[in-house]
């Protein structure tokens, strides 16, 4: 996909986010809560997008080995796109005021940690000591 059609896809997917955020409180009324939620899904969000962006060519939903992305944000963490997508999920459900939501994000953790260690399978079994490298010098 072309990088102007990704920046565009993102600019609205982030306007949407931010007419539904402002939005959704319909009473007006902005409660601890919701300044905090927002101060942690809005950083995450554009922190997730930012690493998503800089994966290019190399996002799949399944696992796969297309290259080894050590740039960017990828230079200090393996996994920015489940971690800022994670904190981006908690700062929605800390904004909704319904802790009872954070039963869904317990489950989701597990599922993502099994996307990681089978992404991990996959990229060391491609790129072999490099890919070891990496892992050695970055967190997560």
């Amino acid at each position: 996909m072309k990088t102007w059609v990704t920046w565009v896809s993102l600019a609205g997917v982030t306007a949407a986010l931010g007419f539904f955020l402002f939005y959704a409180n319909r009473a007006g009324e902005w409660s601890a809560h919701h300044i905090a939620g927002l101060a942690i899904a809005i950083p995450a969000f554009c922190l997730w997008a930012l690493a998503r962006v800089q994966l290019r060519k190399s996002f799949a939903v399944s696992a796969q080995a297309k290259e080894l992305v050590t740039r960017g944000i990828y230079s200090k963490i393996q996994n920015p796109v489940y971690i800022f997508g994670g904190i981006f999920i908690a700062g929605l459900i800390i904004y909704s005021g319904r802790p009872l939501f954070f039963l869904v994000f317990l489950i989701l953790i597990p599922m993502q940690w099994m996307r990681v260690r089978e992404e991990r399978r996959v990229l060391e079994a491609k790129f072999g000591d490099a890919y070891r490298e990496y892992r050695r010098r970055t967190w997560f």
